[in-house]
């Protein structure tokens, strides 16, 4: 046992575990538990094997909320602890380092229990099949859930007193999951119906008044707003436009939304998005810019761009390392309190600004004596500018004046209190997200200094996180470790690809190509098809998943058929077609059955059916800047941008071979489904050949 008892200044035990050898934070938390905590690795099997206990394993995240109730609670607490010790090799996992762990387990809790959730609670025979397992567990039997002192006994009495029953329930545990990953293909037919369906059964569960998806809790869904966006422009059904705008707004003016200091929290308890769960991911923030860009392009409403600026703005503030990375999470505590940085009293505000604003302020935010949250306030956005200047007989630019400054003055005296813990690893995965969304503001808003923080993202990445064509996955404290996986292959292609279309730098679009082949080289199933979420040289696990459903984030293999599509259409490689053909086809069928856990896929059908506009600038790229700019102000999910300088003798697509700049203005032409354009050179003339 590695487990190290000290005492304190007060007397008071103080342990220290393996963990603390650990870069993860989350597994750092964890380290002075009395719990003898291994990490995931042979060292926990192997002793399992040979004292004959069963393995706990515990999976988390250090952001997660009741995550820390549990450790509280149980992992701090000496007597279960002690129970923890006797019975079983203790190990704990972090989820956003170790997905392909929390993937195969996540799918044998919902299995055994219907639901899933973090923590989660999960025990193993010591060859890591599971047997048992659930989320969190209270230390008392409360609201229909068993202590979890009585599970831990149950558990190992079981083990040790009934080995069929257990052998019959890892038995039924590995066929499930060997079934849900072995999906062949469907036969079912890729077309336009996909969408149109997908979209229809999505619009069911639209909640009329308050946006969103369905009821309480309420996440953001991004996927599925953006597939609203695609069928809007196919079909040009006005209703999916506005239900995305609708929600847009209502979160961008709810407690799901850092009125202060920008950002989204990571989903609302409530249907009305006013209170939230306070962690803030960077992994919503990077997937809602993109969606407030597109509902910007659409709507011409510069609140939209406003949002996706504030957003980013936090993330250059409070979630980029020196080295040019991104951060992974902000914690929703601080002083062992949920929320406590974000809440606000009356007294607090009419302190800072005085009661004459504070009154007007307090009536914006929904601040007052009784509050809306624990007997505090979350701000949320409660009437127009124009209203409250109507309503307190004020002139519109003063109220909305008072408003910018009190936002100033608050942000201020908030910065002062003590701030939620960081996770400050970087992920591959999560740091590519983040670049895509640098990537299309920089494109959308004109803004060089966001081209510059994505390809400065880029070259840490590249520096940090990339052995030759090889990726790894996680990076602290100048450690980088642990092989990549899908999500982090596919992600970074896609955001590669998204930098190239802003910088026009054909390294960019090289280095995609090159680790796509990597992708495909070790990570394609050649049976069936698709991707799997590990390497072919990865650490063996009990299954090898291929994990298609979005989640929190889009599935890599989603991700990384639209990044392939996009590379066959620049590059006119057949293979990228190929794999991304035959990974839509063997999802084609789930798709059109659960077209909630394939909305970023079904985009992906979208760009392939529909075609891309390839759209060609032949141009200086200081000349073209103007038509450039509209280019990219308009919607266009499905394209493909490359501006050709007539200046360098850079080559033309093979379709636009021969042709080049009219009267030696910049010039566009517009290819779809292998058909391009007469030279365009005027933007009233472009602008509908992009709408076609």
């Amino acid at each position: 046992m590695t487990r190290i008892r000290h005492l304190n200044e007060d007397g008071t035990p103080r342990y220290t575990n393996r963990l603390e050898r650990q870069t993860s934070p989350y597994l750092r938390q964890h380290a002075h538990n009395p719990v003898d905590w291994y990490p995931w690795g042979p060292e926990a099997f192997a002793a399992a094997r040979e004292s004959g206990r069963p393995v706990h394993l515990s999976v988390g995240y250090s952001a997660c909320h009741w995550c820390h109730v549990m450790a509280e609670e149980s992992f701090e607490d000496e007597a279960t602890a002690a129970l923890l010790n006797e019975h079983f090799v203790n190990i704990k996992v972090d989820r956003e380092e170790r997905p392909d762990v929390d993937h195969i387990y996540m799918n044998a809790v919902q299995m055994l229990t219907g639901r899933g959730g973090w923590p989660m609670t999960m025990f193993l025979t010591p060859d890591g099949k599971p047997f048992y397992g659930g989320t969190y567990f209270p230390p008392e039997d409360r609201h229909g859930l068993p202590s979890f002192r009585r599970v831990l006994l149950a558990i190992a009495q079981a083990y040790h007193e009934k080995p069929e029953e257990v052998q019959k329930t890892v038995g039924q545990l590995m066929s499930g999951l060997q079934r849900m990953e072995g999906l062949q293909p469907s036969g079912q037919a890729l077309d336009t119906s996909l969408l149109s369906d997908a979209a229809a059964k999505l619009s069911g569960a639209y909640d009329e008044t308050y946006g969103g998806i369905g009821q309480a809790p309420k996440f953001p869904n991004e996927a599925v707003f953006e597939l609203f966006l695609r069928v809007y422009r196919g079909t040009g059904e006005r209703r999916y436009l506005d239900m995305v705008l609708h929600t847009l707004r209502q979160m961008a003016r709810g407690g799901i939304y850092d009125q202060l200091g920008g950002g989204f929290h990571r989903y609302s308890v409530d249907e009305r998005w006013l209170v939230p769960h306070f962690e803030k991911m960077l992994y919503d923030n990077a997937q809602l810019v993109p969606l407030y860009l597109s509902a910007f392009q659409l709507s011409d409403e510069r609140f939209f761009a406003d949002v996706a600026r504030d957003v980013l703005e936090y993330v250059a503030r409070e979630m980029r390392s020196a080295e040019g990375g991104f951060y992974s999470t902000q914690d929703a505590d601080s002083e062992g309190e949920e929320g406590k940085f974000f809440l606000w009293d009356v007294s607090e505000v009419r302190h800072l600004l005085g009661d004459e604003k504070a009154e007007i302020v307090c009536r914006y935010w929904d601040v007052s004596e009784h509050g809306n949250f624990e007997r505090r306030n979350i701000l949320h956005v409660t009437l127009e500018i124009e209203q409250l200047a109507k309503m307190f007989r004020r002139e519109v630019e003063g109220v909305r004046q008072v408003v910018a400054e009190a936002r100033c003055k608050l942000f201020g005296a908030r910065a002062q209190r003590t701030k939620p813990g960081l996770d400050d690893k970087m992920l591959t995965a999560w740091n590519a997200l983040m670049i895509s969304a640098y990537a299309k503001a920089a494109e959308v808003l004109v803004e060089p200094r966001w081209q510059q923080i994505a390809v400065d993202a880029v070259a840490f990445v590249e520096a940090r996180l990339q052995r030759g064509d090889r990726l790894l996955s996680t990076y602290k404290d100048g450690v980088a470790k642990l092989n990549g996986y899908l999500d982090d292959y596919a992600f970074f292609v896609a955001a590669l690809l998204d930098v190239f279309e802003t910088v026009q730098d054909r390294r960019y679009l090289d280095r995609a190509s090159g680790l796509a082949d990597c992708m495909i080289a070790h990570f394609w199933d050649a049976q069936a098809g698709g991707f799997f979420f590990t390497s072919d040289d990865h650490e063996a696990l009990i299954v090898r998943s291929k994990p298609a459903f979005d989640g929190s984030i889009p599935s890599g293999n989603s991700v990384a058929a639209r990044a392939l599509l996009r590379l066959y259409h620049y590059t006119e490689r057949p293979e990228y077609l190929e794999h991304a053909q035959a990974l839509l086809r063997l999802y084609a069928g789930p798709m059109r059955e659960q077209p909630f856990g394939f909305a970023n896929m079904l985009c992906a059908v979208d760009f392939y059916t529909q075609k891309p506009h390839e759209v060609v600038v032949v141009g200086t790229h200081e000349a073209s800047a103007p038509l450039l700019q509209q280019i990219r102000r308009t919607y266009l999910p499905n394209r493909t941008l490359s501006v050709v300088d007539p200046l360098q003798g850079a080559s033309l697509p093979p379709l636009l071979q021969g042709k080049g700049q009219l009267d030696g203005k910049p010039t566009v032409y517009v290819c779809h489904n292998r058909t391009c354009s007469a030279p365009v050179t005027e933007w009233e003339v472009l602008h509908p050949l992009l709408q076609g």
